[in-house]
């Protein structure tokens, strides 16, 4: 992933990135390797922030276990890094691209590649069809979807108050011709989160990576743990 300085930068990338037509990933047979990140920002640091937040972003390479639903972990990296500007909408690679893809650089670092990246972050649902979900994936060469707990666009949209048979609905947003994101109901009692289709993926692949790895949590796991990583981290360095 390039580095940019300006934001017109970025989105000629976005740009670029988003016209490609890459080989659809065929998920594997269970279980999934899964790598995933989180970014924990200094408290008071959180929102939208400036340039030089500083940050702990945690990742982990996550595998499923049937014997147990939290699964293993085989790897856990932690990197300390800071934004490289105010979070934008749509520019969320600006802030927080830089130490993400440094950090899942240095957790696969030796190791084989994992099955699918995971990703606190949104994915073709983007106003230029490149969220970070589907930069770091291009990035990284890596399948990726996107887990979140809100949309980048169409912010007032609500997801049903009951969950369908399904525990997924796709969400069809204003100016986009198809769904590329769904509400998952990923845990019993608790609002959904977002999947969204990003590098390689299609949505019914998002559904299917955040749903086989909740472990009945509301967060996936792989991100679950992420951010306990990042949490900790901050925690630690006062």
């Amino acid at each position: 992933m390039a580095h940019w300085s300006e934001p017109g930068e970025l989105v000629d990338e976005q740009e670029r990135v988003a016209a490609l037509a890459p080989q659809p990933w065929e998920p594997p047979p269970r279980p999934l390797r899964v790598a995933a990140a989180f970014v924990a920002f200094a408290r008071g640091e959180q929102g939208p922030g400036r340039t030089g937040d500083r940050a702990m972003v945690g990742a982990v390479l996550w595998k499923e276990n049937q014997a147990s639903p939290s699964g293993a972990l085989l790897h856990t990296v932690v990197v300390e890094g800071t934004a490289g500007d105010r979070y934008r909408p749509g520019l969320l690679a600006l802030r927080e691209g830089e130490m993400v893809e440094r950090a899942l650089r240095a957790l696969l670092t030796g190791v084989s590649a994992p099955d699918v990246l995971m990703v606190d972050a949104t994915g073709r649902d983007h106003p230029r069809r490149c969220g970070l979900a589907v930069h770091l994936g291009w990035a990284l060469d890596v399948p990726s979807v996107g887990v979140t707990h809100r949309l980048l666009t169409d912010r007032d949209l609500q997801p049903p108050a009951t969950c369908p048979d399904t525990r997924s609905q796709p969400i069809l947003l204003a100016d986009s011709p198809e769904p590329e994101a769904a509400w998952v109901w990923t845990a019993s009692g608790a609002r959904p989160v977002v999947a969204h289709a990003a590098w390689r993926t299609d949505l019914d692949t998002a559904v299917e990576v955040s749903l086989g790895t909740s472990a009945g949590l509301r967060t996936p796991e792989p991100l679950r743990q992420a951010r306990a990583l990042a949490r900790e981290a901050r925690s630690a360095a006062g």
